[in-house]
């Protein structure tokens, strides 16, 4: 007899959890995000924020038995495998737990175990705690403890995810075994702050409080802009370039400032979709972004409130993010 393992592992839901408020109660909260808090698992296979996962796998185990050249599973056990990470947006170690579930076992199923091994990549260890040799008849419950290797400021680490591996062994019977991934993750140092996050998962930004920046970008949503925002939107993606930052806004914005926007003081050129990100200066249509005369003090004061939102939670290259406004 042999046995024969599978594991049904997919994406049900993927929570980012903004939360905002448009208009003025809202001004005095540049930037809020439920994304610091761990997710609530559920019965969904895959639910993550910038800094937390859960992961739920349904997992069966069927023993089977060659009958004249003809296989007949003889026994099955049927379990649950309930993970759930959070990371740290400021250490690059962590901790980990998963639940392996009591299985429901029918025929030659009984006497099954299982060994679980992890494993992580680019900087990043993972070891496992675990009864190993525990078999399916009662629950068990393991850890994961994460560790990076120091990360020199400035540097980004790439991404990785962890594999888990189980193997499952039964007396005189062979070996089977299968894997699945967590979500992405990645550590950086970029900010002087070594922390790490869910790379899929997005975060936001907000810009109320500015006016003629959250002016700007309600108006362009109110004709039909699409990108950035959080209420059904399409998600911007930053971008770490400089020399294309720079085309991208030299591309919208190498215009004479209007003579009325110069009596008004507002001689600065405010893009959207921001110069830095994907799809900044004239990557998308026309219709879809928009520019903004400002002060210069509101200019500067846009670029802090990006900057500290980045640091926050760790927004690196291709990094999904969206726009409050």
């Amino acid at each position: 007899m042999n046995m024969r393992v599978s594991a049904r592992i997919g994406v049900a839901a993927v929570a980012f959890g903004l939360v905002a408020a448009a208009g003025p109660a809202a001004q005095a909260a540049p930037q809020t995000s439920l994304n610091e808090r761990p997710v609530t698992c559920s019965v969904v296979e895959l639910n993550q924020n910038r800094f937390s996962e859960c992961q739920n796998i349904s997992a069966r185990v069927d023993v089977v038995k060659d009958v004249r050249g003809v296989r007949v599973r003889v026994g099955q056990a049927t379990f649950t495998i309930r993970h759930a990470m959070t990371l740290s947006s400021g250490s690059t170690s962590w901790r980990e737990t998963f639940q392996v579930s009591k299985a429901v076992i029918t025929g030659q199923a009984t006497g099954v175990s299982v060994r679980v091994a992890v494993r992580a990549g680019n900087g990043t260890t993972a070891t496992v705690s675990f009864p190993q040799g525990h078999t399916l008849d009662r629950a068990a419950s393991g850890t994961v403890t994460y560790r990076t290797t120091p990360i020199p400021k400035r540097k980004i680490n790439a991404k990785t995810q962890t594999t888990y591996t189980y193997t499952f062994t039964s007396p005189g019977r062979t070996i089977g075994s299968f894997s699945y991934r967590s979500a992405a993750y990645r550590c950086d140092n970029y900010y002087g702050t070594s922390g790490c996050a869910m790379t899929e998962a997005p975060t936001a930004v907000s810009m109320i409080g500015l006016p003629r920046i959250d002016e700007g970008i309600r108006s362009l949503r109110a004709r039909g802009g699409r990108y950035g925002n959080p209420n059904g939107g399409l998600a911007l993606h930053w971008m770490i370039n400089d020399g294309q930052k720079n085309k991208n806004r030299a591309a919208v914005c190498n215009l004479a400032v209007p003579p009325a926007m110069r009596t008004a003081g507002r001689t600065t050129c405010d893009e959207y979709p921001f110069a830095s990100t994907y799809e900044g200066g004239t990557t998308l249509p026309a219709n879809q972004r928009a520019i903004t005369w400002v002060n210069r003090s509101e200019n500067d004061a846009q670029g802090a409130r990006i900057t500290n939102w980045r640091r926050a939670f760790h927004v690196m290259d291709h990094d999904p993010f969206y726009v409050i406004a």
